[in-house]
């Protein structure tokens, strides 16, 4: 059973006593507020489980061991996203520290804060290809904040504080330790370091935006006639979900998210528009290729939100905030750019509107074209006559659990996932920028071992639940009460969809039935509850009996195998031509000059075809 205790202190040490380089680190996590470590015990990494061995014994932290270090990385990464608190996971020398690499390319592209510590062969051995040797530093320098190794003892409770600050500060992100086996024996006159006492020359993010570009943005905002807030993950990290609805109801702006954005706004919100780009809404696509002022809130203009980027909301004024200066005008070149916190910045804004006596402006005609594309061009739920259809079954899991914590896979499951879930802050954790297979599973537990009270439900398919099933067994073990849905369709789907549609039905390699498990007999070999479903008339008994079970759950629901989902931006196009939209009945015969482009065109769905502008 997972602990929910909070540590007891170890000796309090304030001045030297003699110390090895691995009680130096134990004791620094633990000040550091460190109560889970996800991890794999080897060779090089003894020492450091040896003193982790004793922390346990005195009920400081608690160490949960998965089954592939892989799962350590990503279920540090959920624990993180799930609490905005640092993650931290635990690896060996060689094939260990390498298992964790596709974790921390996870966390270093989605912005989470993590400390990864790595065991090391000894400080002798470095450099002659000893056993388990790995350059760790190097390989993962391209995918991390900061890295150390640490080469004397009597620098851990520092290099500890400077990677905790350096992870959870300005743009969060990973922070690798790499620690030589003889350094963890090694003893020395320890000394402690508390957290936040550290020196770091030129590291010093900045939080307030400057003034005169608060007011060029307030004076852009109040002037807008159609605005449009669109929200990304930066607005998560920043917890400025309370400062976003606050802007957006005092100026009436609508918000649009992207995929790291959910949860920063409620979609119950009438303001809400849902997310954008290649799988978004189409009236938040629609509303972004119309709008004339595009306010930019901890997003990069990523590729899969932008399509085609010289025609991304090519009509607007651009406000962008980010923390990141190396962001602010990457991809797309802004009138009014501002560095600093995402939360303090909206606040300044707020504060600045308060004192300039700025009135509510109404945007009333813009709500109502966009509320009117809402109802044109509603997301689909199909009921096929026979089978189940994927969405079905989302959205019969947000009826009944609508207050979970959400971890998913990557594919045409997490599209439909973050299309028809309302979740609210932090509730919806998802591998956003590197597209991880395998990741929902693990984060699941990360997350549920942070919120232990908290209902956890990952959604999965049964091509990505495929790529670490065995953490089921760290489910098992620790009683981790995770309840997983696997959208299981036989299909790598979101392959398959790309196939179909852009390369002639050629199905290479895309189909997974053959070899397939029984997910309900895996699940019950780790002593796990396996069930399955395959019809309507059981889903909702059967969600129901999933959510009621004192314990961790694997569900497999059988899904019609050629859904596909829709909206879709195809490669290349803008966010206004969009795949999979009900045709309207237009002339055959009907042309209409595009505005934007000034080509006379057959009018589709009242959209240039030529350009993607409204005609």
């Amino acid at each position: 059973m997972v602990s929910t205790s909070i540590p007891k202190s170890s000796q309090s040490i304030q001045t030297s006593q003699r110390q090895t380089g691995a009680f130096a680190l134990m004791d620094s996590l633990r000040r550091h507020g460190v109560k889970h470590i996800f991890g794999y015990p080897g060779g090089a990494i003894l020492p450091i489980y040896d003193e982790l061995y004793r922390a346990e014994a005195r009920g400081e932290v608690q160490h949960i061991l998965v089954r592939h270090e892989q799962a350590a990385s990503h279920a540090a990464d959920g624990y993180a996203r799930a609490t905005g608190k640092v993650g931290v996971c635990l690896a060996t020398s060689g094939p260990g520290a390498t298992n964790l690499v596709t974790g921390i390319a996870t966390a270093h592209l989605d912005s989470i804060p993590m400390v990864a510590i790595t065991g090391q062969v000894s400080r002798a051995a470095i450099g002659t290809d000893a056993f388990q040797e790995i350059d760790i530093f190097g390989i993962t320098t391209p995918i991390v904040k900061n890295s150390y190794v640490v080469r004397h003892a009597k620098d851990m409770a520092r290099i500890v504080a400077e990677a905790f600050h350096i992870a959870s500060t300005g743009r969060p992100g990973p922070v690798l330790i790499d620690i030589p086996k003889d350094v963890g024996n090694e003893e020395f006159d320890y000394v402690p370091v508390q957290p936040g006492k550290v020196n770091l020359r030129g590291y010093k993010p900045t939080v307030r935006g400057n003034i005169r570009q608060i007011n060029a943005a307030l004076k852009l905002i109040a002037q807008a006639e159609k605005p449009l807030m669109y929200v990304g993950g930066g607005a998560v990290a920043a917890d400025a979900h309370a400062q976003i609805k606050e802007l957006a109801e005092k100026f009436q702006i609508p918000v649009t998210t992207t995929l790291m954005g959910l949860g920063s706004f409620n979609e119950h919100n009438p303001l809400a528009v849902g997310m954008l780009g290649m799988h978004g809404t189409a009236y938040a696509n629609f509303a972004v290729s119309e709008c004339d002022l595009l306010i930019a809130v901890g997003a990069r203009f990523d590729d899969r939100v932008t399509g085609k980027l010289d025609e991304f909301a090519n009509r607007a004024k651009v406000i962008h905030i980010d923390i990141d200066p190396a962001e602010v005008g990457k991809n797309r070149l802004p009138e009014v750019p501002i560095v600093g916190d995402v939360r303090k910045v909206l606040e300044q804004i707020l504060d600045r509107a308060k004192e300039a006596d700025y009135d509510s402006v109404t945007t009333k005609p813009w709500l109502d074209k966009i509320n009117h594309w809402r109802a044109e061009y509603p997301l689909p739920v199909p009921h096929p006559e026979e089978g189940l259809s994927p969405q079905e079954v989302i959205v019969e899991l947000n009826k009944q659990a609508p207050l979970a914590f959400y971890t998913t896979d990557v594919g045409q499951h997490q599209m439909w996932a973050a299309q028809f879930l309302k979740n609210g802050p932090r509730r919806w954790i998802s591998s956003a920028g590197l597209g991880t297979m395998g990741y929902g599973l693990a984060a699941a537990m990360g997350a549920k071992v942070a919120v232990p009270h908290e209902e956890t439900i990952c959604i999965s398919g049964d091509a990505s639940f495929q790529m670490n099933p065995q953490e089921l067994g760290t489910l098992a073990q620790f009683d981790i009460n995770v309840k997983t849905v696997i959208i299981n369709n036989g299909w790598q789907g979101m392959v398959r969809q790309w196939q179909q549609n852009f390369f002639g039905e050629r199905y290479s390699s895309s189909n997974m039935e053959i070899g397939a498990p029984d997910f309900k007999i895996l699940a019950q070999a780790y002593g796990i509850k396996g069930m399955i479903v395959r019809d309507r008339s059981k889903l909702a008994d059967a969600v129901a009996e999933m959510l009621a079970h004192n314990g961790p759950v694997l569900m497999d629901v059988r899904v019609t195998k050629d859904e596909n989902c829709y909206p879709m931006i195809a490669p290349g196009k803008s966010n206004a031509q969009m795949l999979g939209l009900p045709q309207k009945e237009i002339k055959a015969t009907e042309h209409k000059n595009c505005s934007n482009c000034g080509v006379t065109n057959p009018a589709a769905n009242n959209f240039c075809p030529e350009c993607g502008s409204q005609l």
